[in-house]
């Protein structure tokens, strides 16, 4: 695999999984809505391309000539009820099927391993959309990768396990980690067709 995109690259996790990629010598195509939100650094780096993950036309713009397809799409931490998360996720897998792509990762959380009724309600809102996005995923056909961490914490790199239909054992995994994973993942057929739980190393 040489190509790529990313959608949500601009977010804590997305940054992260774009840097990998960069570092792994791939060729990045960056779906942004807002170029006040693109670091410098990815600049001349990647190709950006300008857009909205909920606008199916911009979604087929950023997917055209890529091999795999990463979702890395946030709130930005806002707990409101929201579509965007489930509509850019079946935005990118109509756009897939229409381009024959086969292999994406999404990042979702492992509240979706536990009863609804165990789930902060304050976190309802994007558990639903987390659930539409897994839903969409598995019926897709694709080799797809779920990728459901628990708290996302910015700290160094290091150790973290890997699980297939399994809550994490240990809470917490590096955002540098979460997003190694999310683009290696797609050259890694073990996890193809799996909901992964990822975090440190205990």
């Amino acid at each position: 695999m040489q190509r790529i995109a990313i959608i949500g690259g601009t977010g804590m996790t997305g940054q992260c999984a774009v840097d990998h990629a960069i570092k792994r010598g791939l060729q990045v195509r960056l779906l942004y809505r807002d170029e006040a939100t693109v670091p410098e650094k990815f600049k001349g780096k990647v190709e950006l391309v300008k857009g909205n993950a909920t606008n199916l036309d911009d979604v087929r713009n950023v997917l055209k000539g890529v091999e795999g397809v990463c979702i890395v799409l946030g709130t930005r931490n806002k707990v409101e009820p929201t579509i965007e998360l489930s509509t850019g996720t079946q935005n990118v897998i109509t756009a897939m099927k229409e381009l024959g792509l086969n292999k994406v990762s999404a990042c979702l959380s492992s509240f979706l391993f536990y009863d609804e009724s165990k789930v902060p309600p304050v976190f309802h809102n994007i558990n639903a959309e987390h659930k539409k996005m897994l839903e969409t995923l598995k019926s897709s056909g694709f080799d797809y990768v779920a990728v459901l961490p628990p708290h996302i914490a910015d700290e160094p790199s290091g150790e973290f396990q890997v699980k297939h239909d399994a809550a994490p054992e240990v809470r917490v995994i590096s955002k540098f980690d979460l997003g190694k994973f999310l683009v290696d993942s797609l050259e890694q057929p073990e996890h193809y067709k799996s909901v992964c739980s990822i975090c440190k190393k205990s």
